[in-house]
C-alpha cells in the first residue's frame, strides 16, 4: 500500500478528479463493492458458513453494499441486504447500485442476527459527520454483541461504522470489525486509535482510482512505512570512515540514574553513528565508564562542561534528557545544547529535559528558534500534557500544533506514534508491538534519532525512520523484549533495510 493518508476531504477530491477525468462514478462503485464481495468470499469460506447480511446504509458507502451483496448472490452465497432509511430515496450512484441489486432490503431493525454467518457493514463510510444515534446506533450495538457473544465476524466497508476516517474518533458508537476493506490509499483513521483496534485487518483495494491525482490532492500525512524515509536513510559507502557518520552526545544523569543514557547511546550506535560519547559529570563516571565498551566516555559538570564538549564541532548530534533530572540544572542544560554555535548541531530532547519545562513551555520553544540545528521533542501522552494544551481534536492534530507552537520534530509517542514537523507533515506508525510498552524503551529510541541525526538524515525523516526501525527491532525480537534488547535487534532490521 502507499505511505500517503487521505483524508475524507482529500479521498472526496480523489474520486472527483478521477470523475472529471472521465472514469463514471459507477465504476467506481461497481469496482469497490467487488472488492469487498471478493474479501468476504474468502473470509467466510476459510471459517465456513453461507448466510450473509449486509447493512447498507442511506449513502455511497450503502451504494457499496448493494454491489457487494449483488456479487456475493452471483457467486452462489446465499445473501441479504437490509437498508438503513428509504433505500427508494437513495440518489446518484448509490441509486443505481440499488436497482443493480433488483430485491427488497427490508429495514435493518428487521434484521435477525441470529439467522447470519457473515455481516458486512455497510451503513456508513469514512466521512461520518455526527455521532450515530437512533436505529444506526442501536444496530451497531447489537451486530457488536452478536460478534462478542456468538463469535460471529464482522467486515466493514472503508472504515467500520461509526469511525471518523480523518481522526480515528469514535462517533457514539462504532462497528468492532474483523476486517476492514478501503479504496485507494488508506485514511489516518486506520491507523489511528481508537479506531485501528475496531478496523481488524485492514486491506486497500484499486478500484480505478489513478496515481496522478495525489499530485494535485497534495497530502501532508503518511504512512510511516519505508518508502516514506528510505531514500534518505543514512546507509555507510566503501570508502566511508567513522569521522563521516557524525559524533553523537548523550548526556548522563547522576550516578544512580546512568542506565537510561546508556540506553539511548547503544540506540544512537547502533542507528549507525560513527562515535557516540556518553557526557558524564565527575560522580557518575567511573559507572559509566565500567559500563560501557565501544561508547566513550567523557567528564561535563554542568552547563559550563557541556559547553566545553560541544565546541568540538564534530559532535554533531546531542540526547538530553534520559535520566538527566527535573529541575532548573536540566533547563540550563539544555539551553545550553540549543544555543548557536559555529556549526549546526541536531538536539534530541527526550523525558526529563522535556518535563523539566512543564512550567515554562514558551521558554523551551524560544531556545528551539534560537538553535543551529534541527530539534526533535520526543514525548509520551503525559510528557506532551505538560508541554501542550491538547483541547478537542485528535492525536494528529494536536501533534501537529505542537510542532507548529514550538518549531521543533515532535514524535508524540503510543501505540501510533505520530511524528509532525512544523510544515504540517506528518506521520503515523503502525508497528509498534506491545512489548515496546517497557521501561526504557523511549530512551532507545530518543538514541535511534539521534544516532541517524548525527548521519545528517533530515530531521523528520529521521523521526520517522528511527520510531519504525524501533517497532520493527522489538518484532525482530518479540515476546520477552526489554529495552537492552532493542540495539540488539537493530542489525536485523538495517539487513532487512540496506541496498
Amino acid at each position: 500500500m502507499s505511505v500517503e493518508l487521505l483524508t475524507t476531504n482529500e479521498m472526496a477530491e480523489a474520486d472527483r478528479l478521477t470523475i472529471a477525468g472521465g472514469t463514471p462514478g459507477v465504476v467506481l462503485m461497481e469496482a469497490a463493492g467487488r472488492a469487498v464481495a471478493e474479501r468476504a468470499a474468502a473470509m467466510i469460506r476459510k471459517r465456513g458458513g453461507t448466510k450473509i447480511a449486509v447493512l447498507c446504509g442511506p449513502g455511497a458507502n450503502g451504494g457499496d453494499g448493494y454491489v457487494a451483496a449483488h456479487a456475493l448472490l452471483d457467486m452462489g452465497f446465499d445473501v441479504e441486504a437490509f437498508a438503513l432509511g428509504d433505500p427508494g430515496a437513495l440518489k446518484g450512484d448509490a441509486a443505481w447500485a440499488f436497482q443493480l441489486w433488483s430485491r427488497d432490503a427490508p429495514p435493518i431493525d428487521t434484521f435477525d442476527l441470529d439467522h447470519a454467518d457473515f455481516i458486512i457493514d455497510a451503513l456508513f463510510g469514512a466521512g461520518l459527520a455526527r455521532d450515530l444515534d437512533g436505529a444506526a446506533y442501536a444496530m451497531v450495538e447489537r451486530v457488536n454483541a452478536w460478534r462478542r457473544d456468538r463469535r460471529g465476524c464482522v467486515l466493514a466497508v472503508d472504515v467500520p461504522s461509526g469511525v471518523d476516517g480523518s481522526t480515528g474518533a469514535v462517533r457514539g458508537a462504532a462497528i468492532e470489525a474483523d476486517a476492514t476493506v478501503t479504496f485507494f490509499r488508506l485514511k489516518p483513521g486506520h491507523l489511528l486509535l481508537p479506531a485501528r483496534k475496531l478496523c481488524g485487518a485492514t486491506t486497500c483495494a484499486d478500484i480505478g482510482i489513478g496515481p496522478n491525482v495525489i499530485a494535485p490532492i497534495a497530502p501532508r500525512t503518511f504512512w510511516n512505512e519505508p518508502d516514506l524515509w528510505r531514500a534518505h536513510l543514512p546507509v555507510p559507502k566503501l570508502d566511508s570512515h567513522k569521522y563521516a557518520r557524525g559524533h553523537a552526545l548523550v548526556l548522563s544523569g547522576p550516578m544512580a540514574a546512568t542506565g537510561a543514557a546508556r540506553l539511548a547511546a547503544r540506540g544512537a550506535l547502533r542507528a549507525g553513528a560513527g562515535l557516540v560519547t556518553v557526557a558524564s559529570s565527575s560522580d557518575a563516571l567511573m559507572v559509566n565508564a565500567l559500563a560501557l565498551t565501544a561508547i566513550m566516555v567523557r567528564r561535563s559538570d554542568g552547563p559550563r562542561g557541556l559547553a566545553a564538549l560541544l565546541a568540538d564541532a564534530r559532535m554533531n548530534a546531542v540526547v538530553l534528557g534520559p535520566g538527566l533530572g527535573v529541575g532548573e540544572d536540566t533547563c540550563a542544560l539544555v539551553e545550553t545544547a540549543l544555543a548557536a554555535g559555529p556549526s549546526r548541531r541536531a538536539c534530541v530532547l527526550d523525558a526529563d529535559a522535556l518535563t523539566s519545562f512543564a512550567g515554562a513551555p514558551d521558554r523551551l520553544f524560544a531556545a528551539i528558534g534560537n538553535a543551529s540545528g534541527a530539534t526533535v521533542l520526543t514525548p509520551h501522552a503525559g510528557e506532551f500534557a505538560r508541554l501542550f494544551a491538547r483541547g478537542e481534536g485528535s492525536k494528529l492534530s494536536h501533534a501537529r500544533s505542537a510542532a507548529e507552537r514550538s518549531g521543533a520534530i515532535v514524535v508524540y509517542k503510543g501505540p501510533d506514534t505520530v511524528v509532525a514537523a512544523p510544515d504540517g507533515r506528518a506521520s503515523i506508525a503502525s508497528n509498534a508491538p506491545a512489548w515496546l510498552a517497557t521501561a526504557g524503551s523511549g530512551d532507545v529510541l530518543a538514541g535511534i534519532i539521534c544516532g541517524l541525526l548525527a548521519q545528517d538524515m533530515p530531521a523528520f525523516e529521521a523521526a520517522s525512520a528511527g520510531v519504525w526501525m524501533h517497532g520493527a527491532a522489538a518484532n525482530a525480537f518479540g515476546p520477552g523484549l526489554i529495552a537492552e534488547d532493542i540495539p540488539d535487534a537493530l542489525p536485523k532490521v538495517w539487513r532487512a533495510l540496506a541496498p
